[in-house]
């Protein structure tokens, strides 16, 4: 066994880790907006298939819900504490409310898996369904957590 790729991928890993935690209020607003971005660029198309302003396409709705479902975990780390800026939609109660806010976005995750999940096989009404059931977990963090 060679050591030394398993030594630099740890200390890569360590190196990682202390960035991270060093990230400035700002950076991370910046970060967060964007992961909302993309994460909006790809909910649109199944709003507008599930609300039938687009006809249901199986491959498009399969691809747009797996990126979802992959952009969904990265969100959490984009609230780092003390990263509640002036500019930002995140109201301070995320931070003061935590594991509140925190089981409310892995909610957002499981369910956004389950849409994933299920693209590759369900039929357009249970899509629908869930589909609702991921934006009821959006609707839920919104009306405590983002300033309007």
């Amino acid at each position: 066994m060679n050591v030394k790729p398993l030594a630099a991928a740890a200390a890569l890993l360590i190196v990682a880790q202390a960035a991270s935690a060093q990230v400035k209020p700002q950076e991370a607003a910046a970060y967060r907006k964007s992961a909302y971005h993309v994460l909006i660029w790809n909910w649109m198309p199944l709003a507008n298939m599930v609300r039938g302003k687009n006809p249901y396409n199986k491959a498009q709705f399969e691809l747009y819900s797996n990126r979802v479902a992959n952009i969904a975990p990265m969100l959490l780390e984009a609230f780092p504490k003390g990263s509640n800026v002036a500019k930002s939609e995140s109201k301070p109660e995320i931070w003061t409310n935590w594991a509140d806010f925190t089981l409310k976005m892995k909610n957002f995750e499981s369910e956004s898996a389950k849409l994933a999940l299920l693209s590759k096989t369900a039929d357009f009404e249970q899509l629908k369904g869930q589909f609702g059931k991921v934006g009821g977990t959006c609707k839920a963090c919104h009306d405590l957590y983002k300033r309007e």
